[in-house]
């Protein structure tokens, strides 16, 4: 059904559930795993490369850091995924990647906002599905270690 799966990771719990939920559906599926980081870049980040570059940096490096754990989990699992860090609008970068690798799946995660942070954030998750060209996943199943040990060892995933 999928052969290539985008998962878009941040690292956080929901897309740490995100990400479980998305390797256990390539897995089932035989599809190849690509992962994609994206650092945001607000108003206010993009003043301070004027000013100061060093919390650019280290935003750059936490992300990179996110990158290669999401990569390091993957491969756990047996995936030898494609990873990328990239600048910009969640919502847009995730779509050009999807595009550019030709995803039949989106994976993402959800976290709950309330509606001042959502009228402030933009369309950063809103409109994702109006972006991208294929089917979208918003992994919401939180798993414990236990069930997804023993599903991907199910799907022949290595322990």
């Amino acid at each position: 059904m999928y052969q290539r799966i985008l998962l878009a990771y941040d690292g956080s719990v929901e897309g740490r559930a995100a990400l479980r939920e998305g390797a256990m559906l390539a897995k089932r599926c035989g599809a190849q795993v690509f992962l994609l980081s994206v650092i945001v870049e607000t108003t206010g980040i993009r003043m301070a490369q004027g000013v100061e570059a060093a919390p650019l940096v280290q935003q750059e490096e936490s992300h990179k850091a996110l990158l290669k754990d999401g990569v390091a989990r993957l491969k756990q699992l047996g995936f030898e995924p494609v990873a990328k860090l990239v600048k910009g609008e969640p919502a847009k970068e995730i779509a050009a990647f999807a595009r550019q690798i030709s995803a039949d799946l989106v994976v993402v995660g959800y976290r709950k906002q309330s509606a001042l942070a959502r009228w402030w954030s933009g369309p950063s998750g809103a409109y994702l599905v109006d972006f991208i060209g294929c089917s979208l996943l918003v992994g919401r199943n939180v798993i414990s270690d236990e069930v997804f040990e023993a599903q991907m060892r199910a799907s022949g995933a290595p322990p």
